[in-house]
């Protein structure tokens, strides 16, 4: 009785599991193979899940230290959840790594346990072989006893002559068409009953002899021996108990397919294939790795034995030895002698000569193609090779063949295809370059060679020892030869997947048909007939699941030849595609094929131009045939594969490969290899033709290629165009992106990181964090702890990213005092900010601070700087971005949303407190060293980012972190005040210094630099209400200092009174426009403090009394009493009419917008133009004195001191201030009318004791007065000041905040002041007086 000793299974389990630590390809495999089988429940999955996380970590970790203490959070996570396949397995690796092997090996067996077929199939095959199959040999011998019982009858009963020229092997290669055709339903049904019993009693076995391997392993004394259980036998309804030693049994091979073990009859494929006798690779599934079904020559050749019994130690060197049981009826010589008389061998020999077919008599004549070369092919070189009859010779069976050299085996080994070669012929085959299987063609996971396949090479031993004398003929032979004289007759290649033997007796036929199709697609003249020939082939791999038996015929490169003259001269759609499917799926298997292709550049031409042409399923094989990018760009096919994206996948061709995802993965190709301007053409394709939502589709595929293609396109898309982020968001379904992070390379992963990461910069802050809360909640694995993980492998250029993701992450919950995601985010963003020798990782790593204060754009641009600006009272750039942003929007404004705004309002303080509070303000220091950077993009990003930090550090409760960024920053920052010429530079550092003045020590230290910014606080005090604020703290708070504050003086004039009045006068960038009572208009320049007239026209005839610039347009116009308008084109060099509108009544004031005009006409009310012609009359009863355009409503200042404001849109028309009645026979109206910051400024005489009042745009409420006492007659409003020009020739200013008085201008003239006009920078006023000066005051 055979027994297995301790030494022996922790022996072979050790070998396996540290083999299988060692290659992390093959561990996966088996970690997703056992996912599926682990529990469903989230409570028990996720656990599992987290202990796979958590070993994967430790088995790449290079640290002792850290490697030891997962490897117990892991074994203590595996041992709270419940016994199952992944979590034995899961312990099994983990005692392996802790050097514990018993407690390893025990894990090991216990997946045999629960579930002995897939342990047996999947998980463990060599485990299988080397432990388990030397005790279930008997069982073995079983099968094949029943199976081979039924078989003889069948043969007996087809009547099968055993004449002496019948050559053939019913269980191996032979075709057997009339035996098999003969099998009744009785016989088929009786067989598939066996091999379901078959399989149940192999399974209970492996439970009983997992339990008696564990058994062996706990027992404490070594010297005590435990005894092997009975072998569990099922006869066909009923159970019998046989001792191994008491049964007489032959050995017969199991059926697998997919790795799994199939009987005989099944609904999968059915076709006739046989394995060698290891069937599968070391460690790899693919199929069974114990023996497999042997010929009748080795049945005929071991006929005598009846039970082998092998040596103790599996493992060991020594030849195996054979014997035979007592009860058998044989002389104790012959068991002793382990040999045959021969007597005994001719009588088996006539006994097996009843399963030979009867050669065939005639033979089929040969096609005159390369079709017939398969029946010389590897394949057949597996077969028996029988020896003639007479010649007393014993050929080795067809499993101890080599069928690369056509030896019996030396040292074999068996690939994970299930094939099995000599270990030095497949060694050059893949030292040649190849990388796949010679027989079967299918592409190999790994070039290294499993251990030898030592079942197999027993086997060859004892046969050697039975036949010595035929080992020697068969050695001086050539092998070939007697291949040759096996192969007379038609046969089919033996297959490597194990389907029903019932569908054989088809097979025959179909091939001879195959090849029949094949000679008319290579040599027939007539067009027609190869077409025929395709559409025959295609339907022969479509309906007959034959492709590994037609493979070798059709990847001949004579019949590919023929494919690509069918694709050169056919115009038939259905064979063109039959063609391209045909060629797809040979490529797909046969890299053979793709070289063949490949050789002549006009074939690819030619697959090219017909799917550019509109035969879209080519794109699959022009994917499989690999094309550079360099090639793709060449070809000029972008415009196709958006074809084919766009199109609905339910009217494809199904092919070996989606067409949509064969597009896709080009597409991903194309867009990751390119330069920016093709990328940029290409992305602004795919988002302009509304491809983007079917690539958004692709991830959700199937395949984790075309997923990560997909995210590599929409990445590119939200780079070139980022308001496409917006549908992405919407439509994405994140889950199986993050899957695909799992098994993802190290660029792909990084990849993936920055698609998530872009994705979160939509322009509402609730919609960024839904977008987080799915990347962190979806995904079968915690996404934040595989982050994590990368983190710590990224490049230094990408970390940053990474880390602000991660960051983002773990701030979707309030700050607590301990995250170590947030820990080792803030230190990778510290680190990077710091590595100088890497300037990418520093400006990525400040510009990941920028965007993480979480306002964006439409188009995902950061907000910080313009917020920042805006805070600082530079508001217009924040507007002018917004309006940018918001198109489409008539008022230019954004629609706060109060919840939008808490939220980011709640965001920002968040991210703040968590980067400013990490080792007490670390960040400040890495900071502070990027302002010094020479590096202008690390010094803008570290700028921004330290004004914002410490902006919000006014925020945030101080805990001393304000000291450290005041000693980190107020130097740099009072530099940057003053060394820059950038006035938002400026400002920024304005913004930042004045969270310094809040504390003491700050004042004192600002105080002591007062000298050297003063200066430029005055200069900056007209762009900035800050500068007003914090020159006011400096100054100790003394109002006398407003007044220094604000001063004007002359700095030009022109006397233009030979032109009349200064009826109108305006400021566009530097020059400056005035028209006159003549019809004259001038064009000016100041320089120094004279005005350069550089341009005079006079095209008006009479007084032009309104100059409008458009900003956009940058043309001017203008309205004169001579009842005309004209458009103006602002050049360079002079101004020249462009548009002549007659407007059929006197134009007394004129404002303008894009498409429309509104002017005072002679009457009453207020006429409003299209330029495209038409007009209407608006407010008729009212004598309009002033007008005001904003934002589509048009504000009206009347005789009668009543003010209306009429939405242009609707016609709505709102009393604001209604009209007074005349006082004292005289009309108090309103001569001048503003719109500005949501404030109406309305000017008139001070008959109540307030010139100017100021309205409310919302309510129409008044909010406040200016108490001049002056006569007013025109007004011009800046960010600061009002300025009022009165009747008496004076100009008035008075602070807009406070509204009181902060300066006279003294014009030196009689007249009044008609007209008035700010420059764009607000520096300059110039004025329009009735007695034609012109003058200009600077702010100084």
């Amino acid at each position: 009785m055979i027994t297995t000793t301790a030494s022996q299974i922790l022996h072979h389990a050790t070998a396996f599991l540290l083999e299988t630590l060692s290659q992390s390809d093959h561990r996966h495999h088996l970690f997703s193979t056992l996912r599926r089988r682990a529990p469903s429940s989230n409570a028990t999955f996720k656990p599992l899940n987290l202990a796979f996380e958590t070993l994967e970590r430790a088995i790449s970790n290079t640290n002792p230290s850290i490697r030891s203490s997962s490897l117990r959070l892991t074994e203590k996570v595996l041992l709270s959840c419940p016994d199952s396949l992944y979590s034995s397995f899961l312990l099994s690796l983990i005692h392996t790594l802790n050097h514990r092997p018993t407690n390893a090996s025990i894990s090991l067996l216990n997946i045999f346990h629960l579930d002995p077929s897939l342990a047996r199939s999947e998980i463990a095959p060599v485990i299988f072989e080397e432990l388990y199959l030397v005790h279930l040999l008997p069982v073995l011998q079983w099968f094949d006893e029943k199976r081979s019982r039924i078989l003889s009858s069948l043969t007996m009963n087809a009547g099968y002559d055993s004449d002496e020229n019948s050559i053939g092997d019913v269980s191996i290669v032979a075709p057997c068409t009339k035996l098999l055709s003969n099998i009744s339903g009785d016989q088929a049904l009786e067989l598939k009953e066996l091999e379901s019993i078959y399989e149940e009693v192999l399974d209970e076995n492996c439970k009983v002899f997992a339990k008696y391997f564990k058994d062996v392993l706990t027992n404490g004394d070594e010297n005590k021996l435990i005894t092997p259980p009975s072998v569990i036998l099922k006869e066909l309804g009923k159970v019998d108990k046989s001792d191994a030693s008491e049964e007489i049994i032959k050995i017969e091979e199991l059926g697998l397919q997919n790795g799994r073990y199939n009987p005989i009859w099944t609904e999968g494929e059915r076709s006739v294939e046989f394995l060698s006798l290891s069937g599968s690779s070391k460690y790899r599934s693919s199929s069974p790795s114990y023996p497999q079904r042997v010929s009748p020559e080795t049945m005929k050749n071991n006929s005598s034995m009846r039970l082998i019994t092998f040596p103790t130690s599996l493992n060991s060197d020594s030849e195996p030895e054979f014997c035979l049981d007592d009860n058998l009826a044989f002389s104790a010589a012959s068991s002793s002698s382990c040999s045959e008389s021969e007597a005994e061998i001719e009588e088996n020999n006539r006994k097996m000569a009843l399963f030979e077919p009867r050669q065939s008599e005639t033979q089929k004549q040969k096609q005159p193609t390369d079709a017939d070369s398969s029946s010389t092919s590897p394949d057949h070189l597996m077969a028996v090779t029988d020896n003639p009859p007479g010649g007393g010779k014993h050929a080795p069976p067809k499993d101890f063949v080599c069928p690369i050299t056509s030896h019996v085996f030396d040292d074999p080994v068996t690939l994970e295809t299930g094939q099995t070669y000599e270990r030095r012929a497949i060694q050059e085959w893949l030292e040649r370059g190849n990388s796949t299987c010679p027989i079967t063609r299918q592409k190999l996971n790994s070039t290294q060679l499993p251990k030898t396949n030592y079942v197999l090479k027993r086997l060859i031993a004892s046969w050697k020892e039975q036949n010595p004398a035929d080992l020697v003929s068969i050695q001086s032979e050539n092998p070939l030869k007697n291949t040759e004289a096996s192969f007379k007759s038609k046969e089919i290649p033996s297959n490597t997947s194990p389907n029903s033997v019932i569908i054989q007796a088809s097979i025959d036929g179909s091939i001879s048909e195959l090849r029949h199709a094949i000679t008319n697609l290579c040599m027939s003249e007539i067009l027609n007939e190869s077409e025929m020939a395709v559409l025959r082939i295609e339907r022969f791999w479509l309906e007959r699941n034959m492709e590994f038996e037609i493979l070798s015929m059709l990847s001949k490169p004579p019949i590919i030849n023929g494919f690509v003259e069918m694709l050169l001269n056919s115009v038939d759609p259905l064979v063109l595609k039959a063609t391209v499917f045909l060629l797809s799926e040979l490529g797909s298997r046969d890299k053979g094929v793709v070289y063949t292709l490949t050789r002549v550049d006009s074939d690819v031409d030619c697959i090219v131009a017909l799917f550019k042409k509109g035969l879209l399923e080519a794109v699959v094989l022009i994917y499989l045939l690999r094309p550079s990018t360099m090639s793709l760009l060449e070809m000029d096919m972008v415009e196709s594969l958006l074809t084919v994206i766009r199109k609905k996948e339910d009217v494809m061709f199904k092919m070996c490969l989606k067409p949509k995802t064969a597009s896709v993965l080009l597409l991903g190709q194309i867009l990751g290899n390119s330069e920016e301007s093709i990328i940029s053409s290409i992305s602004n394709a795919i988002i302009s033709t509304k491809v983007i939502e079917s690539i958004i589709a692709s991830l959700q595929a199937e395949q984790t290629e075309e997923r990560i293609a997909a995210v590599g396109v929409l990445l590119k898309c939200m780079q070139e165009d980022g308001k496409c982020r917006n549908t992405i968001a919407d439509k994405a379904e994140l889950g199986p992106v993050l899957e695909s992070f799992m098994t993802a390379s190290d660029g792909e992963r990084f990849e993936i990181v920055h698609f998530l990461y872009e994705l979160v910069k939509l322009n509402r802050r609730t919609f960024n964090e839904q977008i987080l809360h799915i990347i962190k909640d979806e995904g079968a694995f915690s996404t934040m702890h595989i982050f994590l993980n990368y983190l710590q492998v990224a490049l230094p250029d990408q970390s940053p990213v990474v880390a602000g993701l991660l960051l983002q992450l773990d701030l979707l919950a309030e700050p607590r005092k301990m995250s170590i995601y947030r820990e080792e985010a803030i230190e990778t963003l510290i680190s990077s900010l710091r590595n100088s020798e890497l300037p990418a990782a520093q400006i990525a790593a400040a510009e990941t601070i920028v965007s993480l204060q979480g306002r964006f754009t439409v188009s995902g641009k950061s907000l910080t700087q313009a917020l920042l600006l805006k805070h600082a009272g530079l508001e217009k750039n924040y507007k002018n971005l917004m309006r940018m942003e918001q198109l489409g929007n008539l008022s230019g404004e954004i629609e706060e949303n109060l919840e939008e705004e808490r939220a980011a309002d709640e965001w920002e303080r968040k991210m703040a407190f968590a980067l400013v509070s990490h080792e007490f303000g670390l960040l400040f220091e890495a900071l502070a060293e990027g302002l010094r950077s020479r590096c202008t993009e690390l010094c803008s990003a570290s700028f921004v980012s330290a004004t914002w930090l410490v902006h919000m550090l006014g925020t945030l409760p101080d805990t001393g972190i304000r000291a450290a960024a005041r000693v980190c920053f107020l130097k740099l920052l009072i530099e940057i005040f003053k060394s820059s010429k950038d006035i938002e530079d400026k400002v920024l550092a304005l913004l930042a210094l004045n969270s310094f003045i809040k504390d003491p020590e700050g004042v004192h230290d600002l105080t002591s630099s007062m000298k050297n910014i003063k200066k430029d606080l005055r200069e900056l005090r007209k762009s900035s209400s800050l500068a007003f604020e914090i020159l006011k703290v400096l100054s100790a708070g003394h109002d006398s200092s407003t007044v220094e504050l604000w001063t004007h003086n002359e700095i030009a004039q022109a006397d233009c009174s030979e032109n009349g009045e200064v009826l109108s006068i305006t400021c566009f960038k530097d020059k400056i426009f005035s028209g006159h009572s003549d019809g004259t208009i001038k064009v000016w320049t100041g320089k120094g403090s004279i005005l350069h007239l550089i341009q005079e026209t006079r095209e008006h005839t009479k007084g032009v009394t309104s100059l409008a610039v458009l900003q956009s347009g940058e043309k001017l116009y203008s309205g004169s009493l001579d009842k005309t308008a004209r458009v103006w084109s602002i050049g360079n060099d002079s101004l020249h009419c462009a548009q002549v509108h007659d407007m059929k009544d006197q134009v007394h004031n004129l404002v303008v917008a894009n498409s429309i005009s509104c002017f005072i006409p002679q009457g009453a009310g207020v006429k409003v133009n299209s330029w495209n012609g038409g007009s209407k009359l608006l407010n008729p009863h009212k004598y309009v004195k002033c007008l005001s355009l904003v934002h589509g409503k048009l504000y009206c200042g009347c005789q009668d001191s009543s003010i209306q404001e009429i939405d242009l849109a609707t016609g709505t028309l709102v009393t604001i201030q209604h009209g007074s009645r005349k006082l004292l026979g005289k009309a108090n109206p309103i001569h001048a009318i503003q719109v500005q910051n949501g404030q109406i400024y309305s000017a008139s005489s001070a008959l109540d004791g307030s010139a100017v009042k100021i309205w409310n745009t919302s309510n129409y409420d008044l909010v406040g007065s200016v108490p001049s006492t002056l006569k007013v007659r025109s007004m011009a409003i800046s960010s600061d000041l009002i300025y009022l020009g009165c009747k008496a020739g004076n100009v008035e200013i008075w602070n807009r905040k406070k509204q009181n008085r902060v300066e006279m201008l003294q014009t030196g003239i009689n007249g009044k002041v008609v007209c008035m006009a700010l420059d764009g920078n607000e520096e300059v006023l110039v004025i329009g007086t009735s007695t034609g000066l012109i003058q200009a005051w600077g702010l100084s």
